[in-house]
């Protein structure tokens, strides 16, 4: 995912100027997307030259003017595209989330599509945890080392059986 889909869909959820957009990003999607102030301002400004944004500047009554940015129709359309399409395989799940809160303001786009395959490979990932404790943690005599080793791998399989039930649970609200 490119900090530009995560930079249009905040701002459709408010236009704003890139001081807010970045104090606001820091606070909300930040959380599981990082970019630095001096990113989002750069991608600001690539985004307005490829028509994604309106750039409205505001007088301030300061020596600096405020620009306050606006996505036009072709901001939408891209965002639209990239919730379409399957996420990248190191970073589908959060962009899984910056899907879902696009779709909250663009609605329904195809991130339905995203959840159920993305609920595939964690199934997938799940089992093959699940073999590999079976194949290789049988005994309940294990040694220290064995024991360390083992509650990696169940670490590997709460985060799966967690982000499972959370997909169940969020699931119902796309469909």
């Amino acid at each position: 995912m490119s900090i530009q889909h995560a930079l249009l869909t905040s701002l459709l959820e408010k236009p704003s100027s890139g001081y807010e957009l970045a104090n606001r990003f820091d606070h909300s999607i930040g959380y599981f997307w990082q970019a630095t102030h001096q990113q989002i301002y750069r991608e600001l400004a690539r985004m307005a030259d490829a028509g994604w944004l309106l750039a409205e500047h505001d007088a301030t009554g300061t020596s600096r003017r405020k620009k306050t940015y606006h996505v036009l129709e072709a901001g939408r359309r891209e965002l639209a595209r990239w919730i379409a399409e399957p996420g990248d395989p190191g970073r589908s799940d959060q962009a899984l989330l910056i899907k879902l809160r696009a779709e909250a303001v663009l609605g329904p786009l195809g991130a339905s599509q995203e959840l159920h395959r993305l609920i595939a490979l964690h199934k997938t990932r799940l089992q093959m945890y699940r073999d590999i404790e079976q194949r290789d943690f049988p005994a309940a005599d294990m040694d220290h080392a064995q024991k360390l080793r083992h509650a990696v791998l169940r670490m590997g399989i709460k985060t799966e059986e967690n982000w499972l039930a959370w997909a169940k649970e969020t699931l119902p609200l796309m469909e």
